[in-house]
């Protein structure tokens, strides 16, 4: 059996971009995920502790300043090692960065830890639709942070008018042509976008209702429906992949794409190898299989993100199957992604 990895996903933004209401929005929107939450916020972390406590099944309050400043990753370590661990039955790590907080050195300390049971789920970047130019003007390293992001919140558009809208999204598209972009109001997006929600079973007769029951019944209809801020594409073949044409789309992804998951097969030599892929922007893993797992005997795929021409994903993914004999030393492409 696979080691089960909780994606942490790194929340940004310029402080009053709408962080703290994106981390509520999906504790009180997320039927069926245990969400574990690290606050790391710089002047206010009572606050927004006050705000979150209670919701979630496992978090971790800083107090202490900045965590980004830290000079390893230890301190991070220490973080997830509270929330990811052999009996950890959450689906996912959520950290919201601090508003001066610098994202890269944020994604520096999840990607390089050295937790066995967490993975890095990307960085999802809040804009504030109505201040994003003047704060820009004031902070341009915000430009940079913009062009680190793996998915970008507009949020706050309701604030401003479809010509700003137009005039918005042209400008973080042209700091950042590949990430996916989802303009919101109250920060409201569908979880499903950002980590996979698990099936669990409802109470058994005479069992204690969980706080995510009792807040969200079955007749609970007020629940956001926000499937269409997204798209997921699906993609099979029995045909082997050649490794080096699959690493050079996932290293060229479609505009728009922020998650990959599946099972590839790919060919190389003599051998077909089956593995377990997953990418998050640019930050693509490979696994191998367990001897005596269940998997599916072909190539099955969904790519997920926003504005996505399916068809032309599905071209592009088709051009990676093998049609001739594929060198041994093609493999090596997979092989720098792959988990030593």
């Amino acid at each position: 059996m696979a080691k089960k990895q909780i994606p942490v996903l790194v929340v940004a933004g310029f402080l009053g971009a709408g962080k703290t209401t994106l981390l509520n929005h999906l504790l009180r929107n997320t039927r069926g995920a245990r969400i574990g939450v690290i606050v790391n916020d710089f002047g206010s972390v009572d606050i927004d502790s006050m705000m979150v406590a209670g919701q979630v099944d496992s978090m971790v309050s800083l107090s202490n300043g900045c965590l980004c400043c830290a000079v390893d990753v230890s301190d991070m370590d220490a973080m997830l090692d509270r929330l990811a661990n052999r009996s950890s039955d959450l689906d996912v790590i959520v950290v919201e960065a601090s508003g001066l907080a610098e994202p890269r050195n944020m994604i520096r300390l999840v990607a390089g830890s050295e937790n066995p049971f967490v993975t890095y789920g990307g960085l999802v970047l809040v804009v504030d639709a109505v201040e994003f130019e003047v704060s820009r003007a004031r902070h341009p390293e915000i430009e940079q942070h913009v062009a680190l992001a793996d998915l970008v919140l507009l949020n706050k558009t309701d604030r401003i008018d479809s010509d700003a809208h137009d005039d918005l999204l042209g400008a973080v598209c042209g700091l950042n042509p590949r990430a996916a972009v989802v303009s919101t109001e109250h920060a409201r997006i569908d979880p499903a976008l950002l980590f996979d929600i698990p099936e669990r079973p409802g109470p058994q007769p005479g069992e204690q209702l969980t706080l995510d029951q009792l807040l969200y019944s079955d007749d609970d209809h007020d629940h956001p429906h926000l499937h269409d801020d997204y798209e997921a594409v699906t993609f099979e073949t029995q045909d082997a992949l050649h490794p080096r044409v699959l690493v050079d789309f996932l290293e060229n992804q479609p505009a728009g794409v922020f998650r990959i998951k599946g099972y590839v097969r790919v060919a190389a030599g003599l051998r077909v190898s089956t593995y377990r892929l997953h990418t998050v922007g640019d930050h693509i893993r490979f696994e191998p299989v367990s001897r005596g797992e269940k998997v599916p005997d072909c190539t099955t795929l969904v790519v997920i993100g926003t504005d996505l021409d399916a068809d032309a994903v599905r071209e592009r993914l088709a051009g990676c199957v093998a049609t001739e004999p594929v060198s041994g030393d093609a493999m090596y492409a997979v092989h720098r992604f792959t988990a030593r």
